[in-house]
């Protein structure tokens, strides 16, 4: 079994590669889904939380991921307090998600990560896939598709390495600023060489 990394800058298209993926016969673990999972009302994440953060960040019985997200994403000390609470989780419900994959046979799993090389997680994985668009691109894609306000596109991108850092890190990048079916060649192209090594 191979463990691939799938990283990129928040609206870089990490969705769509993994989408990519997945019809050719990878099983992906996604960190997204893993932090949604873990915030379920009634979960050790949900009430860790609520004790943290307060109920001023519950809506309707659920975390306000969106009121927490920018809290955390203009206060590093915020930030660091919920990463110590929901990182555990995700890296706990990613592993078990990955070792039943295992299980069912799966020749190839890949874990779509936002921080791979934040948090120094390159090692764990034989190779590492980079959806690399321009930031210029980046502030556009979560303005126009996410409804961000220019500002908050930057503080999110802000956050996270510079996306140019993170091109010499990987072993595969993936230009995702051009059209959907040159992103299928890379992909495809990429997909080719990971099952051949």
């Amino acid at each position: 079994m191979k463990l691939v990394g799938l990283t990129g800058g928040a609206g870089s298209g990490k969705s769509t590669v993994a989408g990519m993926l997945r019809e050719r016969g990878a099983v992906v673990v996604d960190a997204d889904e893993a932090t949604h999972a873990v915030y379920e009302p009634g979960t050790p994440g949900f009430d860790a939380v609520v004790r943290e953060f307060g109920p001023e960040f519950v809506s309707d019985g659920r975390i306000d991921r969106n009121k927490l997200g920018q809290l955390v994403f203009n206060d590093d000390d915020a930030r660091k307090r919920l990463n110590a609470i929901v990182h555990p989780l995700v890296r706990e419900w990613m592993a078990r998600q990955t070792s039943e994959a295992v299980e069912r046979g799966a020749q190839i799993v890949v874990q779509d990560v936002p921080l791979i090389f934040e948090n120094s997680l390159q090692g764990l994985f034989s190779h590492v896939i980079l959806v690399y668009v321009p930031e210029e691109v980046q502030v556009e894609r979560l303005v126009s598709g996410r409804g961000f306000t220019p500002e908050r596109a930057r503080s999110v991108i802000d956050a996270q390495m510079p996306i140019e850092a993170k091109r010499g890190l990987a072993q595969f990048v993936i230009n995702n600023s051009g059209s959907v079916e040159d992103t299928r060649g890379q992909v495809e192209a990429v997909w080719r060489e990971i099952k051949a090594g």
